[in-house]
């Protein structure tokens, strides 16, 4: 089986070396030369690691590379989602599967990844999202983690779980598509919230409290839209969001941090160079909730953050000072 990763970036990089590890038929189409040339000659991408990778995987600037594959990972940013697959979708001429682990939602239509993925490339593909606790970090260093393949036919996504489980990364399967694609992407809005209580001074109760209450508030929304209660209490919902809302690994902790340190976004947004995806997420969670009629306070509270210049102090404040209320509503 032939495995062509777009994007060589971190995640995409780690990934291309479990493939490797594991004997599969592995190359990654990147953009950037340097990343390319650093990968095929150097053994390295020194841009997001400091160490040497499988010397078999190999990398090209050439996107006609996938014309071959028998699956295509995304590993891209969901605000390039639909560009890439515009150009995905000139080039293939048969039967294909597609892996997504991206987290997030598309900024204009509020779709999630997989609906995104059938729009452009056609319902009749077999998408696979690959989700779960992980930074690349970890991965590309061989230490255990474990994920999830995520399909709406469970043999598609064994196919999956076969062609990436080995010694050090191990996959489960779930069928429950809209339920873990919106643990995935809510739980980087909670982790840019953890990063705030971190940047402001606060400590482990605090973000204790933050993953507890987080958890309640991406299941409440994921229940609304059809998700199964079961996943948000698995490695798609408290899994990921414990890892994500409690690494330095996490972009999007690490976002936090610095807003809560600066005691606002401004100067972030202005001078951010990565790709947080909680940012728009949030923005298109809290628009949502609004139109379904879904209470999500601290969402909400990021929200203030990041786009109405809110003081973090200020926003954790008011979700402090919330009405009292029992912990569970029957």
């Amino acid at each position: 089986m032939k495995v062509r990763i777009v994007g060589s970036g971190s995640w995409a990089t780690a990934l291309a070396q479990v493939l490797v590890d594991n004997g599969v038929d592995t190359m990654i189409y990147g953009i950037s030369k340097e990343e390319v040339d650093d990968i095929n000659q150097n053994h390295q991408n020194t841009h997001f690691f400091d160490c040497q990778i499988n010397p078999l995987i190999k990398a090209s600037t050439d996107i006609n590379i996938i014309k071959d594959a028998d699956v295509i990972l995304l590993g891209i940013p969901t605000i390039a989602m639909e560009d890439v697959l515009s150009k995905i979708k000139t080039l293939m001429d048969h039967d294909y599967m597609v892996i997504n682990v991206a987290k997030g939602f598309h900024v204009q239509t509020k779709e999630r990844m997989s609906v995104l993925i059938k729009r452009i490339l056609g319902e009749d593909i077999k998408v696979i999202s690959l989700i779960g606790p992980s930074h690349a970090e970890e991965v590309i260093m061989r230490q255990l983690t474990v994920v999830n393949a995520v399909a709406e036919d469970l043999n598609v996504a064994r196919k999956i779980q076969e062609l990436f489980s080995n010694e050090y990364f191990r996959v489960y399967t779930n069928d429950d598509v809209t339920g873990a694609e919106i643990a995935a992407a809510i739980k980087n809005v909670m982790a840019i919230a953890s990063g705030c209580l971190a940047g402001i001074g606060q400590g482990d109760n605090a973000r204790a409290a933050l993953i507890t209450r987080g958890l309640h508030e991406m299941t409440r929304f994921g229940l609304k839209l059809g998700g199964r209660k079961e996943t948000f209490s698995g490695l798609n919902g408290v899994g990921d969001l414990v890892v994500t809302a409690s690494s330095i690994h996490s972009r999007n902790f690490q976002a936090g941090m610095a807003i809560g340190k600066a005691l606002g976004a401004k100067e972030f947004l202005a001078t951010n160079q990565k790709t947080v995806e909680g940012i728009n997420t949030t923005k298109t969670v809290v628009m949502m909730a609004k139109e379904l009629g879904i209470e999500m306070p601290i969402c909400e509270a990021v929200y203030a953050v990041l786009f109405e210049e809110k003081d973090p102090r200020i926003a954790i404040i008011e979700l402090m000072s919330r009405p009292l209320k029992v912990e569970y509503e029957h």
